[in-house]
């Protein structure tokens, strides 16, 4: 029996309040559309069973109105909650702490929601069709979900696909072994075209040679359920090691990945896909994005209104 797939969407950072320029929100397509309405089409369309969105419980009356009720009109939807106050048995927040815990704990928020392997995106960014088919291919074909050593996929984004042209990113910038499995992701920053090249530096702010052509992960990841388990078992650790000054420190999934291919326990397949990311990342993206819209759809990838 084919276990359910369900898409997994980040969304518990788009802010207190809609409108008054929340980015992941901004009306990008023609009949008011935003990005998650462009990936949950693509990811319905790769076949994909349900959507799960991770957001806030102060979110979620307006969540539903501008999004929700009108993903479930074509598919079933579940939401989880991320909240700062959602940790194990024995822990309180830290005083002075105000946001929650990064990816690693979004994505532990759908544990008890899938029996099946899932996959995890951001709400503001586009990634266009390739990365859906071919996670789901991969999940629903080949992924061992009962190996003992994790086995992972992820989209592998070229790099000069994903920049932008309004000022510097950052990206988790992939070493490959030859056999195309990951073999470490090291966070890049400050990355942008310069001249005929592109610059970049280290956490440090040391600079760092790339390449427009190498692969870089944006956060589009299909796992295992019993992933869940282990951001569960390694949560604890990452909490009994903060100091007071780590007020803003976050338990975040590529880093917990990284570890797990360190330690033998992963192996993560990188599907390459040669689709230009988008989002909003500074103000001036969004007139690019709307145009970069306008263009699919003229070239027959999306119809005019996408609901119709």
């Amino acid at each position: 029996m084919k276990k359910e797939t369900a898409l997994v969407i980040m969304a518990a950072g788009i802010g207190s309040r809609f409108g008054g320029g929340i980015k992941q929100l901004e009306p990008v397509g023609p009949s008011g559309e935003i990005i998650m309405d462009y990936s949950i089409h693509d990811a319905l369309a790769a076949g994909f069973d349900k959507i799960i969105f991770i957001i806030r419980k102060d979110l979620e009356k307006d969540f539903k109105e501008i999004i929700g009720n009108r993903i479930e009109k074509i598919a079933k939807v579940e939401y989880a909650f991320q909240e700062i106050e959602n940790l194990p048995a024995g822990y309180q927040v830290p005083e002075g702490r105000i946001k929650p815990w990064g990816t690693g704990q979004a994505v532990l928020s759908v544990k008890g929601m899938t029996d099946g392997p899932f996959m995890v995106i951001n709400a503001d960014d586009y990634y266009g069709k390739e990365g859906y088919r071919k996670i789901h291919d991969y999940m629903t074909r080949q992924m061992d979900a009962g190996s003992e050593t994790y086995d992972i996929c992820m989209a592998g984004f070229i790099l000069s696909n994903t920049l932008s042209e309004n000022g510097a990113v950052t990206r988790g910038v992939c070493t490959l072994n030859s056999d195309g499995t990951l073999k470490e992701v090291v966070e890049t920053y400050d990355i942008e075209k310069k001249g005929s090249g592109l610059s970049a530096v280290d956490e440090q702010g040391n600079p760092v040679v790339v390449s427009p052509t190498q692969h870089v992960s944006m956060n589009m990841w299909g796992l295992p359920p019993k992933f869940l388990e282990e951001l569960e078992h390694r949560f604890p650790a990452f909490l009994d090691g903060l100091t007071p000054e780590d007020s803003k420190a976050e338990y975040l999934l590529p880093s917990m990945i990284d570890r797990l291919i360190k330690e033998g326990k992963a192996k993560v397949t990188v599907l390459e896909t040669k689709d230009k990311w988008f989002g909003v990342t500074y103000k001036e993206d969004k007139e690019a994005v709307v145009a970069s819209i306008r263009k699919l759809i003229a070239d027959g990838a999306y119809r005019e209104n996408l609901y119709d």
